[in-house]
């Protein structure tokens, strides 16, 4: 009888039982969240964390990850609404009291300010007890895409990656087992790059991080595997989940490459491809949302299915995220979504289940040989940063995502429930759309800001006071800037302290827009919906007698999610308008004073963030006082209906959400505003 032959049971015994297929590990579990405060975030963490979430990733506010504090003007509506807000290292100890830093795996959505908020979490670990070389957890700090696609940056190129750097030369040597940064084609994605475009840019942001770091002499070249093997990638996954499951493989492989050719780096073990994933937030749609359940599974499959390109860490949005800020409830959908798929299928107990396939093995070496030759392009223009500071990634990426809009409009790509098949029930789940969605505390803000003046009441003034000082000696010098970031992090600095002393010494960046340069994506042919559009822009425009029609677009607010902005700009000027837009982190009092100096026809508000019920009145009553009532404001963004009503009510001449997709049609209600606003007759559209 042979080893694989087992003898027949006896009659009415029970077959013996099969050897216990060996499963693989699963990945971590995260679920993205924070909100209001420390102590509510808190708890958040610690309920999430019950129900078998295996590790935290962290979303701070934007006035945290731009680095202000929330008493700073530009901080108003913001504070504790995408995240939440952390000023200080007494907003640290709160946020992680009786979690066990030093059993936790912590990932930390955030960038300019990074090496403040690692900081901040050592000094906490440290009064925790705990010994900081076990630290795990990652920073995400890759500054380049936020110059292209999420807009949190603060600093320049050059003293933005002297900062990434120095936080990866200090990790290396003092907390070993941190990810100093994490290399984002996740937001890439949502600005609309191909999956071309996501692996040459994060990959020449590779480049420029560790020629940065090899080049500054901080690490010596027999310890940069410990480097390269410190390095983790965060990546989206959209619903296309082979060609999504393909570009994985193709990662890995190029990854492998750079690191051995470029840098020499021998040891297989550091040139592995470590990433984590959340799959396609802003692809969620507002219309049918449930429609997202299966969208989110679906992208979930595609870092999953592969076992030699699975993803390390895995977190989902929840299914309403269109519509709004998500409850617990749907956050904890998320995560069981992630433990069925873990620990009910079998997906764990098999070799690469793609291994062998002509049709994976075709595509995947596309991918890679066209990433690699935008690569070369990139590298020929001087490298990641000398093409953020060009434009060229970012008019790159407005134009592959005027494309695509441009596909979802004439419905050659199709969105169940968007462009196709929108007929529906009723849906239980949105019947209530105010209980829906979680809504923010308004008087969050107050009692933030009030905290923070206590804090800094109650605070030794004279070491806070010498800290910041040797931060800015240090800025100003070669000196690597950890240690002194230390110092301040432990005399009660805040992050607006903190990041005011380098802007100081750094200065500030107002990354490209990439609109003036993006190519025509929607032709004006005769007949067309955006030819008929001109003809009302052009008529309207004589019959006011100007030259042309000047729409502003206006990024109010921290909120740096500019793509639906750059998409309207973009639309807006094909269609005949003269347009102004200054690209995003603008005050109310800067947009109004634009709008009356450039004496514009209408003004566009873009809010993703939630700060809309404060801003856009603030918008409204500045216009009526500078006697520009006849300038129609419109507002588009992730606005509820109820606050939806209240714009209107408060004189917004027109709400857009995410579920109004078509440009076209969005650029011929604003002619329409501008002819009712000057008192002109409608016009008659040909059907």
């Amino acid at each position: 009888m042979s080893e694989r032959q087992t003898a027949p049971a006896a009659q009415g015994e029970p077959p013996a039982p099969q050897a216990q297929k060996e499963r693989d590990r699963p990945w971590l579990m995260r679920t993205y969240a924070g909100h209001s405060t420390a102590e509510a975030s808190n708890e958040l963490y610690r309920r999430n964390l019950a129900k078998g979430q295996t590790g935290l990733s962290v979303a701070f506010d934007l006035p945290t990850q731009t680095g202000y504090d929330p008493d700073h003007i530009l901080a108003r509506g913001e504070v504790g609404r995408v995240g939440v807000p952390v000023s200080h290292v007494g907003d640290m100890r709160r946020l992680f009291q009786d979690i066990p830093l030093e059993q936790m795996n912590t990932s930390m959505t955030i960038n300019a300010t990074a090496m403040w908020l690692l900081a901040l979490y050592q000094v906490v670990a440290e009064e925790h007890g705990a010994d900081i070389t076990k630290l795990q957890g990652t920073t995400q700090n890759d500054i380049v895409k936020e110059y292209l696609s999420r807009g949190t940056h603060v600093f320049p190129p050059v003293p933005s990656l002297r900062l990434t750097t120095d936080m990866i030369a200090y990790t290396v040597s003092h907390i070993p087992k941190w990810n100093p940064i994490n290399i984002c084609s996740y937001h890439l994605q949502e600005a609309g790059a191909t999956p071309v475009q996501e692996i040459a840019y994060a990959m020449s942001t590779a480049i420029a991080v560790l020629d940065a770091v090899r080049d500054s002499g901080q690490v010596p070249q027999e310890r940069m595997g410990d480097v390269v093997a410190r390095i983790s990638f965060f990546v989206n996954a959209g619903v296309r989940f082979i060609e999504e499951m393909c570009k994985m493989r193709a990662f890995g492989r190029i990854w492998d490459r750079i690191t051995r050719e470029r840098y020499g780096i021998e040891n297989p073990k550091h040139r592995r491809f470590r990433y984590g994933v959340q799959v396609n937030s802003l692809g969620l749609t507002e219309a049918q949302p449930e429609n997202n359940v299966q969208r989110i599974v679906l992208e979930m499959l595609a870092v999953t299915l592969s076992k030699d390109a699975r993803a390390r860490a895995v977190q989902l949005p929840a299914w309403n995220e269109a519509l709004g800020l998500p409850r617990p409830w749907d956050q904890q959908w998320s995560l069981r979504m992630q433990q069925v798929l873990a620990y009910e299928s079998d997906l764990l107990e098999y070799e690469d289940i793609f291994e062998g396939s002509h049709v994976i093995e075709a595509k995947v070496s596309k991918l890679v040989e066209e990433s690699l030759a935008e690569i070369d392009h990139i590298q020929e223009l001087g490298g990641a940063m000398a093409a953020v500071e060009s434009g060229y990634l970012k008019s790159q990426l407005v134009s592959s995502h005027a494309e695509r809009r441009a596909r979802i409009e004439s419905g050659q790509e199709k969105i169940v429930g968007v462009n196709v098949f929108e007929t529906t029930e009723p849906n239980p789940l949105t019947a209530d759309l105010d209980t829906a969605i979680h809504t923010a505390d308004p008087t969050v803000e107050e009692r933030v800001v009030r905290a923070l003046g206590e804090w800094r009441d109650a605070r030794d003034h004279t070491r806070a006071g010498a800290a910041l000082e040797r931060l800015k000696e240090t800025a100003a010098g070669t000196g690597n800037l950890m240690e002194a970031t230390l110092e301040c992090a432990r005399a009660g600095v805040t992050t607006g302290e903190w990041a005011g002393a380098l802007r100081e010494v750094f200065g500030e960046f107002r990354a490209p827009t990439g609109v003036s340069s993006a190519p025509v994506a929607v032709a004006a042919q005769e007949g067309s919906a955006l030819a008929e559009v001109r003809r009302k822009v052009d008529v309207t425009a004589r019959e006011m007698g100007v030259g042309k029609l000047r729409f502003l677009v206006g990024k109010p607010g921290l909120d740096g999610h500019s793509n639906g902005a750059e998409q309207i700009a973009v639309r807006a000027r094909d269609a005949g308008f003269e347009v102004v837009y200054q690209g995003i982190r603008l005050t109310p009092e800067e947009i109004v004073a634009a709008a009356v100096a450039e004496d514009v026809h209408a003004v566009g508000l873009s809010i993703l963030s939630g700060s809309h019920a404060q801003l856009v009145p603030d918008v409204l009553e500045r216009l009526r006082v500078a006697g520009a009532t006849d300038i129609p404001v419109i507002a588009g963004g992730i606005i509820p209906n109820g606050d939806a009503d209240q714009l209107r009510a408060a004189g917004v001449a027109a709400v857009f959400t995410p579920k109004d997709f078509d440009i076209t049609g969005i650029i011929g209600r604003i002619v329409d505003e501008i002819r009712t606003a000057n008192k002109l007759d409608p016009l008659e559209v040909p059907a």
